[in-house]
C-alpha cells in the first residue's frame, strides 16, 4: 500500500548523526509495522560528518527501542534531493534556514518544520541533543516517535 500524494521524505539535521538518522530508523519502522511504502533517506545541512555512522549515543536508543540505525551513514543534503523527494523535514528553523538558503530555483519538495508540518502538540522544534547527555538522546527519541506518527497520520489524511 502507497501514501499517494507524497512518496518520499528527506529527514534532515545539522550533521546528519543525530535526529535526522533517528527520524529514519523510527520512520522505516513504523511505516514496516503498517505494511506503507514510502522512500525515506536523512541527511545534514553540514558536511561535519559525511560517510560516519550515526552517533553512539544515537545508536544505542534507536536499538534500545528497536528501530536499529547502525547502518546509516551520514550525507550532506544535495541540490539533487530538492527534486528526488516530495517533502523534505528539517529539524529546527536554523536548518530550515539553511535549506532556503540553498533550495534551487525550481525545487520539487515542499519544506517543513518536523514537528509544525506533522502538527505534534507541544513543541516546535526537535532540539539537538549532541552537546547533551543520554537523557536529551531519550528525549529526541520520544520526540520523534510522536512526529512519526503525527507524520503518517497526516500523509494518510493526503492520500
Amino acid at each position: 500500500m502507497a501514501i499517494e500524494s507524497i512518496e518520499s521524505v528527506l529527514f534532515v539535521c545539522m550533521g546528519n548523526i543525530c535526529r535526522s538518522p533517528l527520524a529514519e530508523g523510527i520512520a522505516r519502522a513504523r511505516l514496516a509495522e503498517r505494511g506503507l511504502a514510502l522512500r525515506i533517506d536523512s541527511a545534514g545541512t553540514h558536511a561535519y560528518h559525511v560517510g560516519e555512522p550515526p552517533d553512539p549515543r544515537a545508536r544505542e536508543v534507536a536499538r534500545r527501542f528497536g528501530t536499529p540505525i547502525d547502518d546509516l551513514r551520514a550525507r550532506q543534503v544535495v541540490a539533487e534531493d530538492f527534486e528526488r523527494f516530495d517533502l523534505i523535514l528539517v529539524a529546527d528553523r536554523q536548518n530550515l534556514a539553511a535549506l532556503q538558503r540553498f533550495d534551487p530555483a525550481r525545487r520539487h519538495a515542499e519544506l517543513g518544520i518536523l514537528p509544525i508540518w506533522c502538527g505534534s502538540a507541544g513543541c516546535d522544534e526537535v532540539p539537538d541533543p549532541y552537546y547533551d547527555d543520554d537523557r536529551a538522546f531519550d528525549h529526541v527519541y520520544r520526540l520523534l516517535l510522536r512526529c512519526t506518527d503525527d507524520l503518517l497520520g497526516r500523509l494518510a489524511e493526503r492520500a
